[in-house]
């Protein structure tokens, strides 16, 4: 698939979030930024990274994508 189609995030902390995605992807990655104890001005920067996994069964939109709870 080539076009773009509407997908929702089910679980974790994107639930409900609602997107588009192009080609189907087999897995979205969701990550949040997080707060550091250093100087602005060292350039650290830190992310919380979640993975959503596409649900095989949904065949039509919007697309479903879980929370993967074992992911890093």
């Amino acid at each position: 698939m080539t076009g773009r189609e509407s997908a929702v995030l089910d679980g974790g902390p994107a639930d409900g979030l609602r997107m588009e995605v192009s080609g189907r992807p087999r897995v979205i990655q969701v990550t949040f930024p997080c707060e550091v104890d250093a100087p602005p001005r060292a350039g650290v920067r830190a992310e919380a990274v979640f993975v959503y996994r596409r649900d095989f069964r949904v065949k039509d939109e919007p697309l479903r994508y879980g929370y993967d709870i074992a992911s890093p």
